[in-house]
């Protein structure tokens, strides 16, 4: 299929989709052709008009790239999110359920690509490409990924998303040159990673559906290159996204589905990450039982962990990130069922913003504000306005549209007590931090 695209040989493509089951009438629906013209090219008609072959394309989800498209204004857009930074008009809800579908069709093992498939956001490239790759290209893609994910962790999505999306630009075409079996297959995992870091950028920058479509293309990359590992990360990414727009349910569904993947890989690491985000779920889900239940089996599976060889994108999760979730799923708790699990809350969270070095000031700053939050509904006004402005110290150099979500509930709290001087300091001062 890729060298028939790359040859622009659609005659060939659709005998392929056709053998696979795809019939006339559904290529034509898709690519928007009338079935006698769909008839014609399956009988060797050749396909000349840039038009039509983008048409073609975009219908049947594929990346422009992969036939050597020009990548145009539209496709740019597309790249970059909505310009703007506005979303798509359809529903969010609908667009959540969506990619669920998608997921559970890679975790168990359908086929992406099909009639029912979605057309995610392609990513093409302007610079060519070697006709030809090994193994040091790949690991140039792998080297460019750790590099831009270190910024991303120490300064925020908004300071290197753009370099993210160009670097997937180029290793996205690719995809295209030929290769031992050995290097492509971890070409899919290593531009499945590289994807998967689009979507973080993505989300932090607050576009969510450029989000959306990074993360599809590295679920499907991701299985591919048979990673299950990365699959779990994937998942798990995404299911992050819905926690922050406020949908658990839809959250704790991918959390679910990368579990499947986690185990299926053995990776007690990645196992460990999914049960400490399903209890985050269950938290905002109001269930303490299944939040502190998938706590301590996160505590267990990480104390098994093999730690020095575990994969690269699950490494993350160090002990440090254990006490963070320890914290997180807690404040929930106390905000949402019962504020006594402040005092589980208050060590965790003491205890990860104290290992949080700079190079990882976005985690430290969300913690600092939850932090700030349980000594503020522990009634300790004081202590925790100048957590909270210590918190306001680290944001200031970040650039990450999520900082002034994660540090509602903070404001939210302090404005319950703004009688109180020090609690009013601190709304003032994050009142002109993010009106700036």
């Amino acid at each position: 299929m890729r060298d028939a695209l790359a040859a622009r040989d659609i005659s060939t493509v659709y005998r392929l989709l056709r053998m696979h089951g795809i019939s006339q009438r559904q290529i034509a629906a898709m690519t928007g052709q009338s079935q006698s013209e769909v008839s014609e090219i399956l009988k060797g008609r050749q396909v000349m008009a840039y038009d039509v072959l983008a048409r073609i394309a975009d219908g049947l989800g594929i990346p422009r790239g992969y036939m050597g498209l020009a990548y145009d204004e539209t496709t740019a857009v597309q790249v970059a999110g909505v310009a703007g930074g506005q979303q798509a008009e359809e529903d969010e809800s609908v667009k959540r359920r969506k990619f669920l579908a998608h997921a559970a069709q890679v975790t168990m093992g359908a086929a992406v690509f099909g009639p029912a498939s979605e057309a995610w956001t392609a990513s093409p490239a302007r610079t060519p490409a070697p006709g030809r790759i090994g193994m040091t290209d790949v690991r140039q893609v792998e080297a460019a990924t750790r590099a831009l994910r270190a910024l991303d962790y120490q300064y925020g999505g908004g300071f290197c998303r753009d370099a993210v999306v160009a670097q997937l630009s180029w290793g996205q075409q690719m995809l295209q040159a030929s290769g031992t079996d050995v290097v492509k297959s971890r070409l899919y995992v290593a531009l499945a990673d590289l994807h998967s870091l689009a979507g973080w950028t993505s989300f932090d920058t607050g576009l969510y559906d450029a989000a959306r479509s990074h993360f599809a293309h590295a679920l499907d990359l991701a299985k591919q290159g048979e990673n299950h590992p990365l699959v779990a990360n994937v998942l798990y990414r995404m299911g992050r996204v819905y926690l922050h727009q406020d949908a658990p349910n839809d959250a704790l569904k991918l959390f679910q589905l990368g579990q499947i993947a986690a185990q299926e890989s053995g990776s007690e690491l990645a196992v460990a990450v999914l049960c400490a985000n399903e209890a985050w779920a269950y938290a905002m889900m109001h269930n303490e039982d299944q939040a502190i239940k998938l706590l301590n089996r996160a505590r267990d599976e990480f104390a098994r962990a093999d730690l020095a060889n575990a994969e690269s994108w699950v490494q993350f999760f160090t002990e440090t990130d254990v006490y963070a979730m320890v914290g997180t799923v807690h404040t929930v708790l106390a905000q949402k069922v019962d504020v006594a699990h402040t005092r589980y809350a208050i060590p965790a969270l003491t205890r990860a913003v104290e290992s949080y070095g700079d190079d990882m000031a976005r985690s430290k700053t969300f913690n600092l504000s939850a932090l700030a939050t349980n000594h503020l509904l522990d009634g300790d006004i004081d202590h925790g306005a100048k957590v909270g402005g210590k918190a306001l110290d680290v944001a200031e150099g970040l650039k990450s549209a999520r900082i002034k979500d994660r540090m509602e509930p903070l404001r939210q709290e302090a404005e319950r007590r703004r009688n109180n001087p020090d609690a009013r300091g601190l709304l003032e001062r994050m009142g002109s931090i993010f009106a700036a």
